[in-house]
């Protein structure tokens, strides 16, 4: 019994070895002696027989009741037996019927024909009972092959009925799983005090195990970051889930990088004070073995001043107004794997017109058509040579030409998450 998604299957028990195939059999032949002769030779083996003078009279008998076996003579006046083999094999049935074509031709040509009306074996007159019951048990052990082979199939189709059901129904669970990820994520671009930040994430299923987000407590403060859970799928995509409600832009009273003062406002803890409180959370949890990296940023908009802790992420790129680029950060250890992990928040000065990106390994790691990495130098040279086009738009003109490079433009094989940081202070 196969249970699964509210259904029930049963495989079918399959025809014991020693049970006749060919129970029905019909002789059809213009002699009613011939007719007679076969007649008591198959009687004698307990077969249901019928009979039939013609090509059309042994048609209609076939209509009627799917003999197993015919045994039809080649040279009748009016539809010969080649003709109504061809006749026979173009009905509709449930089952094979093995036809044996009783003739007096030995040529090679003439047998030809016969199997290419559909002919499964020949006799030769006049019959002899011996060849006779070894034709006819050849034929059953075939019958019983194809009827196996046909109980095989049809446990095959209802059984691949099931999967595709089962799989219909994960596929809907994950499409819901997907808009619930999605709403982790509400707002894809944010302006505060004339800069802009800018969210992009593309995971590689379904859903992924990247994460982007940004919030502020007010004023001109800004937390943002880019986390990238180990692995890919719903085990991911869970933790995610997770650490988007430690890092809440929704319900700050919830946020962990967010600090109550006089129970009036929150500030915003050191980054890296972040990252250990993350850390304890996730070593907490006993029989979880992911861990994440993470770029996650403290931004005072008004100053231009950015402290950030890189736990294991890839190195943040500063592209400057004036067209230069370059990585920053020391990198640390990743977030779950240690319960004490060597973390350090890095400090720089925006200027007015400078760029931050934060990004997911999804990038870097993206194997294009020559085999080859894309890597951080690749990354340097791909943002250099995107238009200057604003916010969202920058991102998603970075994850088309991503796609465009890719070995396999339609299958990327990790997730693809990245936050932009565009610092222009209102003046």
């Amino acid at each position: 019994m196969f249970e699964g998604s509210h259904l029930q299957y049963q495989v079918p028990i399959s025809r014991q070895a020693d049970t006749p195939t060919i129970r029905r059999a019909l002789i059809v032949d213009d002699s009613e002696l011939q007719r007679r002769i076969l007649r008591a030779m198959l009687n004698r083996t307990g077969f249901e027989v019928f009979e039939a003078a013609s090509g059309q009279d042994a048609l209609n008998i076939c209509a009627e009741h799917h003999p197993d076996l015919v045994l039809s003579d080649w040279m009748m006046p009016g539809m010969d037996g080649l003709e109504f083999c061809r006749e026979f094999r173009r009905m509709e049935r449930e089952s094979y019927g093995y036809f044996i074509l009783l003739t007096a031709k030995q040529d090679k040509e003439e047998v030809a024909r016969g199997l290419d009306a559909g002919a499964d074996d020949f006799l030769s007159k006049p019959i002899n009972g011996s060849e006779l019951r070894a034709r006819i048990n050849a034929g059953d052990r075939i019958l019983r092959m194809q009827q196996e082979l046909s109980e095989k199939n049809a446990v095959i189709s209802e059984t691949l009925t099931v999967v595709r059901k089962l799989y219909d129904d994960i596929d809907k669970d994950l499409q819901q799983a997907r808009r619930i990820q999605e709403s982790l994520v509400p707002a894809r671009q944010m302006t505060l005090r004339g800069s802009r930040v800018s969210l992009l994430l593309r995971p590689c299923g379904h859903v992924g195990g990247d994460l982007v987000g940004m919030f502020t407590p007010g004023d001109c403060r800004l937390g943002m970051y880019n986390i990238d859970v180990s692995g890919h799928g719903i085990t991911s995509a869970m933790i995610t889930a997770r650490v988007a409600g430690y890092l809440s832009s929704e319900f700050p009273e919830q946020n962990l990088a967010l600090e109550p003062r006089f129970n009036k406002y929150f500030a915003l803890r050191d980054p890296t004070d972040v990252a250990q409180r993350l850390n304890r959370r996730l070593m907490a949890d006993h029989g979880v073995n992911e861990y994440l990296t993470m770029a996650y940023a403290n931004v005072d908009m008004a100053s231009g001043l950015v402290k950030f802790v890189q736990a294991g992420h890839p190195p943040p790129l500063l592209m400057a107004a004036d067209g230069s680029s370059r990585f920053i950060g020391d990198g640390g250890m990743p977030i779950g794997l240690l319960p004490d992990p060597e973390l350090e928040t890095t400090t720089l000065r925006m200027n007015p017109g400078d760029q931050l990106l934060f990004y997911s390994d999804g990038i870097t790691e993206c194997i294009l058509k020559n085999g080859n990495m894309l890597e951080e130098e690749g990354l340097q040279r791909l943002v250099t040579n995107l238009p200057d086009s604003p916010g969202s738009e920058f991102l998603d003109d970075l994850y088309w030409a991503l796609c465009q490079m890719a070995r396999d433009p339609t299958d990327l094989k990790d997730d693809v998450s990245a936050v932009l940081l565009e610092y222009q202070p209102n003046t």
